[in-house]
């Protein structure tokens, strides 16, 4: 068999596995490399050249200094300015859209989006609106500000690093910036006057309580003199119900005492405030003996009386009678926060008792949000997915790093910091000499930001320990894994194969018409796998294109690297898409109705301006 027929043969299956999602695009592109080795299509010696490879190590220094401008205050100084914007939904937009466009073209696109869907949450909650009108055209405008530079984006390195394998000399930091720019501009104008009136406007207020429902669930247990639960810990009751139901206080006397944090044995008296519904309460009566209490907790828990009174009534009244409107729970010092669940997060396709978050990370699983509505089913049962939001309860030191391990970005509103002046002003001023070092030649990107980054972690803009947790594993592991893989597609010939079809098609068309066509196909690929692997796979067809056209390849890698950031259609083309799915409650569907036009503006715009500053 061919090596070019063996090349489409492994891209086939490892493009099917993409789209299926049953495993995490970095392990299907590590089987797509072994899997070419075994072939022979990659020499075994060159197998992992990836992992030091240009375009890798900028991503990998993008992502530390990206978290160096988080921790040293500058995105706080600019979101605690969008937080001032007012009611009108006009004013909001433009100060989220235009924040986060300027902001992904100087750092990694989906960090810019994790720090402000924070702010977009609150003010959504702050006046009183429904965040789908802000989730998605934020999204959307980290996806457009990431053309504008080439650290905007992975697709942008990846195609100033072939370039310059292929021509001796690589993209600039700038080079992208007139077309990029100039997309990015007329997307922000199409969204902020037009565009926001096709995003799906969701019922529902932006809370906590709106998304979870939380007082329809939490109820006060009483443990009654002679209750079996007497002397044992919340450790030994979870293990006797053999069920995850989260404990959110312990009521002692006059002292209420956060569920993650009580150690002690349980005495007569106390008072448990637990999240359950009729059938964890039956649960908790057999196995427990724990009732519905009679009085309230103590003087101030109002609210919580009120649940407690109207869990009674539930009781006596039967399940499947419809219950009055009940007053909310106070909540207030039991440290709930709400995270969305990340594209790269080990939490996916497992479950809370497989992750072992209380034992593991000290957090309690509340309950679970997907698609804006919360999941009725028991809490042990449920697999997480990509976008899912989650009610979590944890100590406030703990939170912040059991959240970043897990892969969950928070989305609770979070008390904006200003950071250390000093910091601040060094951390820009090192990531504006690596980009002079950049713009003059004096220093390949790979080796400027990777000397920006050390010296951010040499002056204390970062610790060791959050670089490392910033850098992205499995969208390295994936770039590091699918570059042998598409230099085997050039290699074998089948990137000329493809190139020669669509020369075929082209050969009684003016040159435009074909690279419209690779734009269109490129942009489709990057709605349904990583723009990344959409950009590897491209690449080597867009030089063959150029080849065999006899014409400059500058058109061609160009409109690859902007087609394929340009995932509008979908929410698993991009990591900035699936994170707002959740929060949002969009369903799949809902990214068509201002994917499509916002494409075609694209697709409109960009051509002409990829010809006009990258000519034939």
């Amino acid at each position: 068999m061919a090596d070019s027929t063996l090349v489409f043969l492994v891209l086939g299956l490892t493009l099917m596995a993409f789209v299926w999602g049953r495993f995490r695009y970095d392990l299907v592109a590590l089987l797509a490399l072994l899997g070419s080795v075994l072939l022979g299509l990659v020499p075994a010696g060159e197998a992992f050249l990836g992992f030091g490879h240009p375009a890798v190590i900028t991503v990998a220094a993008v992502l530390v200094l990206s978290r160096g401008f988080e921790r040293s205050g500058l995105v706080d100084v600019i979101a605690d300015q969008v937080l001032k914007v007012g009611d009108r939904l006009f004013f909001q937009l433009v100060a989220l859209i235009g924040t986060v466009v300027v902001i992904s073209g100087f750092m990694n696109n989906v960090g810019a989006l994790a720090l402000l869907l924070p702010v977009a949450m609150r003010l959504a909650r702050e006046h009183d609106a429904s965040p789908s009108l802000l989730l998605m055209p934020l999204a959307f405008g980290s996806l457009l500000g990431g053309l504008t530079t080439l650290i905007g984006t992975p697709p942008n390195i990846i195609i100033a690093s072939y370039r310059g394998d292929l021509t001796g000399e690589a993209f600039g930091m700038f080079a992208f910036f007139p077309v990029g720019a100039s997309v990015a501009l007329a997307g922000f104008a199409f969204i902020v006057l037009v565009g926001w009136r096709l995003v799906p406007r969701r019922a529902g207020k932006a809370t906590t309580d709106a998304m979870f429902d939380t007082a329809n669930y939490l109820v006060e247990l009483e443990v009654e003199e002679g209750a079996k639960a007497v002397g044992w810990t919340l450790s030994d009751l979870h293990r006797e119900l053999e069920e995850t139901i989260p404990v959110l206080a312990v009521v002692r006397g006059e002292t209420r005492r956060a569920g993650h944090a009580f150690h002690g044995q349980l005495r007569e008296g106390d008072i448990l405030l637990v999240e359950a519904g009729p059938e964890e309460m039956k649960l908790l009566e057999d196995k427990a003996g724990l009732r519905v209490g009679a009085q309230p907790a103590d003087e101030e828990g109002g609210d919580e009386a009120a649940a407690t009174k109207a869990a009674q009534n539930q009781a006596r009244q039967g399940q499947g009678k419809e219950k009055e409107k009940r007053t909310r729970v106070d909540t207030e010092g039991l440290q709930l926060v709400e995270a969305v669940v990340r594209n790269d997060s080990m939490m996916i396709n497992r479950t809370v008792t497989q992750l072992r978050l209380h034992n593991q990370f000290g957090l309690h699983l509340v309950a679970v949000a997907r698609d804006g509505g919360r999941l009725k089913q028991r809490l042990r049962d449920i697999r997480f997915r990509a976008g899912d939001v989650l009610l979590l309860q944890g100590g406030e030191s703990e939170l912040s790093e059991s959240l970043g391990t897990l892969g969950c970005l928070p989305l609770a509103s979070r008390n904006l910091t200003l950071g250390q002046p000093r910091l601040l002003l060094m951390s820009i001023a090192v990531f504006a000499a690596a980009i002079l070092a950049m713009v003059l030649d004096l220093l390949p990107a790979a080796v400027a930001l990777s000397l920006a980054a050390l010296l951010s972690l040499l002056i204390g803009v970062l610790p060791l320990r959050d670089a490392y947790q910033a850098i992205d594993g499995p969208v390295l592991v994936l770039l590091a894994a699918m570059i042998p893989v598409g230099e085997a597609l050039e290699s074998s010939g089948g990137a000329a194969l493809v190139a020669d079809g669509l020369l075929v098609f082209g050969s009684d068309w003016p040159v435009v018409v074909t690279l419209l066509a690779l734009f269109a196909l490129s942009m489709m690929l990057s709605n349904v796998i990583n723009n990344a692997a959409a950009a590897l796979l491209m690449a080597p067809i867009a030089a063959s294109l150029a080849s065999g056209f006899g014409v400059s390849p500058d058109p061609f890698l160009m409109a690859v690297a902007v087609s394929a950031s340009c995932a509008f259609l979908t929410p698993i083309g991009h990591q900035s898409n699936t994170l707002v799915l959740g929060p949002g409650g969009y369903r799949f569907s809902d990214f068509w109705k201002l994917g499509v036009p916002l494409s075609m503006l694209v697709v409109a715009l960009a051509i002409p301006m990829i010809l006009l500053v990258w000519p034939l």
